[in-house]
């Protein structure tokens, strides 16, 4: 007599809920491999595209274009150019930076100066005057300055005569515009990175969906596995992007001769990079986990709009108050702007030795928490199509 066995139907999971296990059908391999495979498909996708490796060679031509063109300018700026007479030669003896041409009477100095050969024209006074207006004490002039429309400031500057100068603390020297430059620097290329590699992991994860090619995606691999392998694939990108900038941008001073620069500038350097490892893998996933509300891209700019914003804060802060010692100093502690605000800092001598290594404490632990909840809310929100998903039912799950 046989048997027959009843067999239950397998239930359908419930519309819109993420897969929270491994399938069993899949092929038995590690979170770190199915991770992996992940991070190399957005590698090489992005190697791939025409326009990622245009603009990223356009950035870096750009970068070491104004290092360059920055330093030879500075190099090879013009002396101001001045006509001597025989009877005033003897006034430039030993007075650098002037670009200095002899003219054989004060009216050909004159003439030299009116046809713009000369900056001005350094001649007797008339009649043998003295220059009534020096102070007392100090002897009378017996030469004055020529010039066409305007008094050269910098030739007269060069001719004054400079006491001597003693500074009673010589590293205390005034870095202001130095410092503006750099924390520019470091603004952008935080900035730009940021939000080129953040807008391609959004727009990934919502193409994904809005073309289902998650749901085969799922079948293999867990929802976190994804995530992880997007933020890994797109942040070895952008660290390859920023040491070829270091590296193009150590090349750009070495060849203007501005090495004492750039001994300045490694420590602050080596700091950004490890502090915008952290950063930029806590925006990524900020990114990740906000495009995953949504399904289509139309609606990928405004749910992503609060993190391009924590992304813009550090910009625009050292744009204003870059002089301002507390602001920086907070800066440097906050986890969106530490990766901006401590390297500058550093850069100073405004900083502590321990300053830099619990403010990476901080960005490192909030980078923790900020993945574990992103990574719930990526999870829960994937397979969910249509209306944006809400943020509390994403945490839910």
């Amino acid at each position: 007599m046989s048997t027959q066995t009843q067999t239950t139907p397998a239930q359908p999971a419930p519309a819109g809920r993420p897969a929270r296990r491994r399938p069993t059908g899949a092929l038995p391999q590690s979170a770190a491999r199915s991770t992996w495979l992940v991070a190399r498909r957005e590698i090489t996708m992005r190697l791939r595209s025409k326009a990622f490796l245009i603009s990223t060679g356009i950035l870096m031509l750009a970068i070491l274009a104004s290092i360059i063109v920055g330093g030879l300018l500075s190099a090879t700026s013009s002396a101001p150019k001045v006509a001597v007479v025989p009877a005033t030669s003897a006034v430039v003896d030993g007075v650098k930076g002037l670009d200095v041409s002899s003219a054989e009477s004060v009216d050909a100095a004159e003439q030299l100066v009116r046809d713009g050969t000369v900056d001005a024209a350094i001649v007797p006074r008339a009649d043998g005057a003295t220059d009534a207006s020096t102070p007392p004490g100090q002897p009378a002039l017996d030469y004055q300055v020529v010039a066409l429309s305007e008094a050269p400031a910098s030739v007269v500057s060069l001719l004054s005569v400079t006491p001597e100068v003693q500074l009673l603390d010589p590293d205390a020297s005034d870095d202001g515009f130095l410092s503006y430059i750099i924390g520019i620097a470091f603004g952008i290329v935080f900035f730009m990175s940021a939000i080129t590699f953040g807008a391609t992991i959004a727009q990934s994860v919502v193409e994904e969906k809005q073309t289902r090619v998650v749901e085969i995606l799922l079948s293999t691999i867990t929802a976190r596995e994804l995530m992880a392998g997007k933020v890994l694939g797109n942040s070895i990108l952008a660290f390859g992007q920023i040491a070829v900038i270091a590296v193009i941008s150590a090349l750009g001073l070495t060849i203007t001769g501005q090495s004492a620069l750039l001994g300045a500038l490694s420590p602050a350097i080596a700091w950004f990079i490890v502090f915008f490892v952290f950063g930029f893998v806590l925006l990524a996933a900020l990114y990740a986990a906000t495009a995953a509300l949504v399904s289509r891209q139309e609606d990928v700019g405004s749910v992503t709009s609060p993190v391009t914003m924590l992304v813009m804060i550090p910009y625009f802060l050292v744009i204003f108050f870059n002089s301002n010692e507390t602001v920086m100093a907070i800066m440097s502690y906050v986890p969106f702007s530490a990766p901006v605000g401590m390297p500058l800092r550093l850069f100073l001598g405004d900083a502590q030795w321990w300053e830099p290594l619990l403010s990476l404490g901080i960005l490192a632990l909030t980078t923790v928490i900020v993945i574990a909840i992103g990574s719930r809310i990526y999870a829960n929100s994937l397979l969910r199509t249509g209306a944006r998903v809400k943020l509390r039912d994403a945490l839910k799950g």
